[in-house]
């Protein structure tokens, strides 16, 4: 996994194009429901944050990209949920953790369209909330605002430090 990352940033320095795109790809993947687990998109979007600060890579076009990946998995994950409803109970991985619905469910009564927000930024939630704010039938436009602003402040904060930090060093 290392070595991909490695890769893949040598390919960001020496491609600055494709940074947004390829910024784009990895916050769209990590906010996907399930797929998630499996892609390092916070090491790798970070790792992007730096190059922005030591490459001369422009923030604005690759903090757009990854607020626009971000909101618009969790706007995928939203719409699966809002369509699988009850039917979610029996699919992989759900049916081996009976008591996250519940669960989730005591959680929404709690926080409301704030768990969009807060579950942002805690990585095994950011993909999940999404999905059960679908199934839990979440409103949508409180859903979409809650996303789309969030998504916003989460990729500042993602890129941010590494940008400032390559920044002082340069």
């Amino acid at each position: 996994m290392h070595s991909l990352i490695q890769s893949l940033a040598a390919f960001v320095q020496a491609h600055a194009v494709w940074a947004a795109p390829i910024a784009f790809a990895i916050a769209f993947f990590k906010a996907l429901a399930f797929v998630s687990l499996v892609v390092p998109g916070m090491t790798i979007l970070v790792t992007i944050g730096a190059l922005i600060g030591a490459a001369h890579i422009a923030f604005l076009p690759v903090w757009l990209a990854v607020s626009l990946g971000a909101a618009l998995g969790d706007w995928a994950s939203y719409a699966i949920g809002y369509r699988l409803k009850d039917r979610a109970r029996h699919v992989w991985p759900l049916t081996r953790r009976p008591d996250l619905l519940p669960r989730a469910e005591l959680f929404f009564a709690r926080w409301g369209v704030m768990s969009v927000v807060l579950c942002r930024f805690f990585s095994p939630m950011r993909a999940t909330i999404p999905l059960l704010c679908g199934i839990f039938e979440m409103p949508f436009w409180p859903f979409q605002i809650a996303n789309w602003l969030s998504a916003l402040l989460w990729a500042g904060v993602m890129l941010a430090p590494g940008t400032v930090l390559a920044g002082w060093f340069r």
